[in-house]
């Protein structure tokens, strides 16, 4: 079983066990995160939707990401990685929504902007989003991307394991 396998049967278990939904927002993964859940038995009980929003539109269209945060910060943004995750929330049941926002590469990368760099958010709900900023340098495309998941569904565990601990759940 693969790195990620083991990592999306955690979170699979923990989200079923504190009776929690999640919904994902993916640009640079393109529907990884959504599809580590869904290689699962169970995953209906706990992914409720993925939006894959690779366009600056699709963002601002299915996710409601304000064009003025496109403008003055880009789509690589912890702004948009934020608007991403709380858009996710908002046109969703779930309690927890990530989202990822990156350049993969090999192309696409600025002096500002390098190829590997990823912003996450993570997203409760009646909470604020929050952003995580990752470089991943020197791997290339499928490798950001694989490690881009990794982080996220670590992202969700925690916050599965925080809501779920607030609760009292076992």
């Amino acid at each position: 079983m693969s790195d990620t396998a083991i990592l999306a049967t955690k979170v699979l278990a923990r989200l079923q066990q504190a009776g929690l939904m999640l919904a994902t927002a993916e640009s640079c993964t393109g529907g990884l995160i959504a599809a580590a859940i869904t290689d699962l038995n169970g995953a209906s009980n706990v992914l409720d939707r993925g939006f894959i929003t690779y366009s600056n539109e699709a963002k601002t269209e299915m996710l409601a990401v304000r064009e003025q945060t496109l403008r003055d910060h880009g789509a690589v943004s912890s702004q948009t990685a934020a608007e991403m995750a709380a858009g996710a929330l908002l046109h969703s049941r779930a309690d927890i929504a990530v989202s990822v926002t990156g350049i993969a590469g090999p192309g696409g990368g600025t002096a500002e902007k390098p190829v590997g760099l990823v912003w996450f958010g993570i997203a409760v709900r009646d909470g604020e989003p929050r952003t995580v900023r990752k470089q991943f340098a020197g791997l290339g495309r499928a490798a950001v991307r694989r490690d881009s998941v990794m982080t996220a569904l670590g992202l969700v565990l925690e916050a599965a394991e925080t809501i779920a601990n607030q609760a009292d759940v076992p």
